[in-house]
């Protein structure tokens, strides 16, 4: 999983549910697709949804050439049977089947070659930033997880990960390790957001 920290034990609380974050921590192709859902759905939902995933398909892990190649149909109703694996079940459903086309065609299948190589940190943000569904804000997130707590700490990559790689933070998933650090950042996110409505409505006023 990392590149700096190779082969040490990973112990993840981001999903909440030790089955869902031990996936996590042993597959770079489920971290990827977690930190893909983690849009307009509580933290732990999204990132317990490749365990989810893998579970309907009748699999340990999650597999990029596997999901590529699905049938799309198929595929969307594995997200949206009951219970759905996000508020969006389709829309996410191409989403990660488009993500796992693209590690396909770049990177072989091997989500982890993502950032197995990177030289720094900058490039490690241009390379998620390539992939479909990340925009910069979710490709600093990622950036931020992998080197809070995958080891993965190309020189520079705190830099790349702008404000979620400052150390002692609570700002996003990259600083989740259990369910107090889990409630900071929501908390955070719960002010950031009044905050961004607070500063819309005053220039509405002006």
């Amino acid at each position: 999983m990392t590149n700096s920290d190779a082969g040490r034990d990973i112990t993840l609380r981001i999903a909440q549910e030790p089955a869902a974050d031990k996936l996590l921590a042993r597959s770079p192709l489920a971290a990827l697709v977690g930190m893909l859902l983690d849009q307009q759905v509580p933290m732990e939902w999204a990132f317990a949804g490749p365990y989810a995933l893998a579970q309907r398909m009748g699999k340990d892990d999650l597999d990029a050439h596997e999901i590529a190649t699905y049938a799309p149909e198929a595929f969307t109703e594995l997200f949206t049977t009951k219970p759905a694996l996000h508020r969006y079940p389709g829309s996410m459903a191409k989403r990660v089947q488009q993500l796992c086309q693209f590690l396909v065609a770049q990177y072989d299948g091997d989500a982890a070659a993502v950032w197995r190589d990177a030289a720094t940190g900058a490039e490690l943000r241009r390379r998620l930033n390539a992939l479909p569904g990340f925009g910069t804000q979710k490709a600093q997130i990622f950036l931020a997880l992998l080197g809070k707590q995958f080891g993965v700490r190309p020189p520079g990559w705190r830099e790349a990960a702008g404000p979620y790689g400052e150390e002692g933070s609570h700002r996003s998933v990259a600083d989740i390790t259990g369910p107090e650090s889990l409630a900071e950042v929501r908390a955070y996110k719960q002010e950031a957001k009044q905050a961004a409505k607070a500063a819309k409505a005053a220039a509405k006023i002006r």
